[in-house]
This record gives structure tokens, sequence and C-alpha cells, in this order.
């Protein structure tokens, strides 16, 4: 089993969904976490009860990661309450779907804002201290629709491909310095995310799985945990896909 003992992650966009598997997960291997959330304050306090309640370290800080004052305040707890950053996920993701031809500007710049930005603020931030102790791993979730693309998602899509650009580059930056960038890549899973979708939309995209469902956070926490263990030391700027099959086709 993978042990994380001693390490201090963060994770953005935490109280539901991907987000909330992972810290459950890497609060059993282990690690000590500070979870971001933005509205979702029930699930929040919910989420890091049940964490210290199972005799683990779980902190919750609500925040817009957006905006630099947020990232440095949730960085900067994760340092305060116990000393160092070794592990950053950024999960935080948002989508405004509509076609292009009607898609407005706010919602282009909200979407950019949620699945791009943060995720440069953040890395931008925790990687200082990652550099400084010649240990981290950066884990960005991004999305199969940064992949191939997404009718309806131009937005969303754009955003998680520039993610998937960003992973590999700041991988070479930090390489050297024993710090690993990586991006795990879910498919259809069932989120909020997918719920608000209507039957015959869902038909259609399970017609598209070769193994026929959606897959829950659960399957794709341990993949985030496997990036951010020391068993992943040697992988670097890699993309893992878990999407029950999707983009082999």
């Amino acid at each position: 089993m993978i042990r994380l003992d001693g390490r201090v992650a963060v994770i953005t966009g935490a109280a539901r969904g991907i987000g909330r598997a992972t810290v459950l997960q890497l609060a059993s291997c282990g690690a000590k976490v500070v979870f971001n959330y933005h509205t979702s304050r029930a699930e929040a306090e919910e989420l890091a009860a049940r964490v210290t309640a199972d005799g683990g370290a779980c902190v919750a800080v609500q925040g817009d990661i957006t905006q630099r004052e947020d990232v440095e305040r949730l960085i900067g707890t994760a340092v305060d309450q116990f000393g160092r950053v070794d592990i950053l996920v950024n999960n935080a993701g948002l989508i405004r779907d509509g076609l292009l031809i009607r898609m407005s500007e706010e919602d282009w710049d909200a979407a950019i804002n949620t699945n791009l930005r943060a995720a440069f603020l953040c890395t931008k931030l925790a990687a200082r201290h990652m550099l400084r102790q010649r240990w981290g791993r950066i884990i960005n979730v991004v999305s199969i629709a940064g992949l191939a693309g997404n009718a309806g998602q131009a937005n969303y899509s754009a955003a998680k491909a520039g993610l998937v650009g960003f992973t590999k580059a700041v991988a070479r930056e930090v390489a050297s310095r024993n710090v690993t960038c990586n991006a795990v890549a879910p498919g259809y899973i069932d989120t909020d995310m997918i719920r608000h979708l209507g039957d015959s939309i869902k038909e259609g995209v399970l017609a598209q799985v070769p193994m026929g469902r959606m897959g829950t956070p659960e399957e794709v926490a341990p993949a985030i945990v496997f990036l951010a263990s020391e068993e992943a030391s040697y992988i670097t700027g890699h993309v893992l896909t878990v999407d029950g099959g999707i983009t082999t086709l």
C-alpha cells in the first residue's frame, strides 16, 4: 500500500466529487491534507470532520483560487499548520457549456480562470516550497475534453488542453529539483458535472465508453495518489487517462 506519512498535501476544489475522494485517500495513506472549497461549506466541514475523526489531520480553507490573495492564504495555511507543502493537486474545475457562437465572454473567462488560471497561481506559489526542499509532486486534474475536444465545451476543452501543456512545461522546469508534474485525465465520471445532463445525453455518452459505464470519483483518486507517491518518482510530464477506454477509440 502507498504510504505518504509526513507528507503535506494541498488540493483545490475538494468538498465534493473527485476532490473529496482524493482527500480521503490521501489521508488514509498518512498525508496531512489542506483542501480548498469555494461555496460548499457544509460538505467541506463534514469532510474535514470525517478525516479528523478517523485520526487524520485535515484543514478546510474557503476561498476563490482565481484570486492570488486567496491562493496565498491556502498555501500559507499548509505551511503554518504543518510546516511544508509536498503535494499539490489542482483539481478545481468549472463548466459553462454552450455552443461557441452563443458563448458569452463571461462564460469563456469563467472556465479559463477556474480551470487554468487557478492552477497557475497555486502551482507558482506551492512550487517555491517544493523547489527549496527538493521534493514535490504536482498533479493537475485535466479531462479527456482537453485531449480530444468536446462539442459545446470550447471553453472547458481549451482550458484543460492548456493545462496539459502547462503540465508538460512545468515538468521540464522543476525536474532537476526532484519535483514531478503530471496530469490525470478523467473521462465520464459520476459527479455533479455529469448529473445535470439529460438521460438521452447520458445514453449517448455511455455508448462511447468501451466499459459501458461511468466511472466513480473513487476510481480516479488512486491515480492521483499514485502520482503523488514515491513510487511515481521517475514519472513526470505524463497524462494518465482514467476513462474506461474512451480515448482508445
